[in-house]
């Protein structure tokens, strides 16, 4: 389960997607560009929760990751995560 805030949307994440991807499933548009790790665009931390990544160096710092921030695009959930992205929108109607 993957909670959003500071909308409180929550959505359900498989152990094989990215965090983008479960989200655009759930009809949730977070920002993006690259889709690979490299842009930073969905940039966004984790309050909480565990993550592991598609890719072997995601976009970001020691510390960033120190620091509870992740990269959705490449980013899966090893554990129910809480998430926060103030830029996250909903989509109309979810894509198939």
């Amino acid at each position: 389960m993957v909670t959003l805030v500071p909308q409180h949307w929550t959505f359900t994440a498989r152990h094989d997607e990215s965090l983008f991807q479960a989200a655009r499933r759930a009809g949730i548009r977070l920002p993006t560009l690259c889709r690979n790790g490299t842009c930073r665009t969905c940039f966004s931390r984790m309050e909480s929760g565990s993550v592991r990544y598609l890719v072997e160096w995601p976009g970001l710092s020691a510390d960033e990751k120190r620091e509870g921030f992740i990269l959705p695009c490449v980013a899966v959930a090893t554990s129910p995560v809480v998430m926060l992205n103030p830029y996250a929108e909903k989509i109309e109607q979810a894509p198939r």
